[in-house]
C-alpha cells in the first residue's frame, strides 16, 4: 500500500527522521525480493519446497507491504525517503514476481507487460501531479493490489489441476482491475490539473494580467 504523497512545497513543523519502523519495513520489503526470486529459481523452478518458501517469503513481503503505510500515517511517519523507497519496493516485488512467473512458462509474457506497464506509468502519473496535490489510493486500486498479491502468491504455489486454473482466473480478473483503474487514475490527474487551488491561483493570475 503506497504511503500518500505530499504536495510539493510542504513543509512539516517537526520533520521526521527516516531511521523508523515503517521505513525499515519498506526496506525489509526490498531485501525480501532477491530472496523471493532467489527461492522461486531454486532447483529451476521445479522444487516445491523452494516454491513454498518463496511463497512464505512473498507473503511475508506483502504484509510488510500493508503495514509500513497503516504505520507511517498513523504514527506520522511519512518521510521523504519513504515516499520514494514505498513504491519503488511494491514495484520490485510485484515486478519481479510477475517476470519471475513469466520466465518459468507459469505467466503468459503479455500479463507481465500490461501490469509492469500500468504500476509504472501510474506512478510516474502521481509524480507528474504532486504539484498539485495528492492522488490517494482508490478502492479500485486496493482492490487491484489485492488481486495481484493472491493470484501472484497462487501461481507461486507448486499448484496442479484446477487449482492451477483458479490461480490463472483470478490473475486474469486482477489485470482487468489493473487496467480498468489504470484508466481512473489518469482521469483523475486530469481532472486534478483542472480543479487544483495552483490550477485555479494560475487562471487567476492569468485572468488579471492585462
Amino acid at each position: 500500500m503506497s504511503r500518500p504523497l505530499r504536495p510539493a512545497g510542504d513543509v512539516t513543523r517537526h520533520p521526521v527522521s527516516a531511521w523508523n519502523v515503517a521505513n525499515a519495513l519498506t526496506v525489509l520489503r526490498l531485501v525480501l525480493v532477491p530472496v523471493f526470486l532467489v527461492l522461486l529459481f531454486h532447483d529451476g523452478g521445479e522444487a516445491a519446497a523452494g516454491r513454498v518458501a518463496a511463497f512464505a517469503t512473498f507473503a511475508v513481503a506483502s504484509v510488510t507491504d500493508r503495514i509500513d503505510g497503516q504505520l507511517a500515517r498513523s504514527r506520522g511517519l511519512v518521510t521523504d525517503f519513504g515516499t520514494i523507497a514505498d513504491p519503488i519496493a511494491d514495484k520490485a516485488l510485484i515486478g519481479g514476481a510477475l517476470v519471475g512467473l513469466s520466465v518459468l512458462g507459469e505467466l503468459a509474457w503479455w500479463v507481465t507487460v500490461v501490469v509492469l506497464v500500468r504500476e509504472i506509468a501510474v506512478t510516474l502519473l502521481r509524480f507528474f501531479v504532486i504539484r498539485h496535490g495528492v492522488m490517494p489510493a482508490s478502492r479500485g486500486g486496493k482492490l487491484k493490489t489485492l488481486l495481484q498479491a493472491v493470484a501472484i502468491g497462487l501461481l507461486v504455489l507448486p499448484l496442479t489441476g484446477w487449482l492451477h486454473d483458479l490461480a490463472l482466473l483470478v490473475m486474469y480478473l486482477a489485470v482487468v482491475v489493473t487496467v480498468f483503474t489504470g484508466v481512473d487514475y489518469v482521469a483523475r490527474a486530469l481532472r486534478l490539473r483542472r480543479t487544483s487551488e495552483r490550477a485555479e491561483a494560475k487562471r487567476a493570475r492569468r485572468a488579471r494580467q492585462p
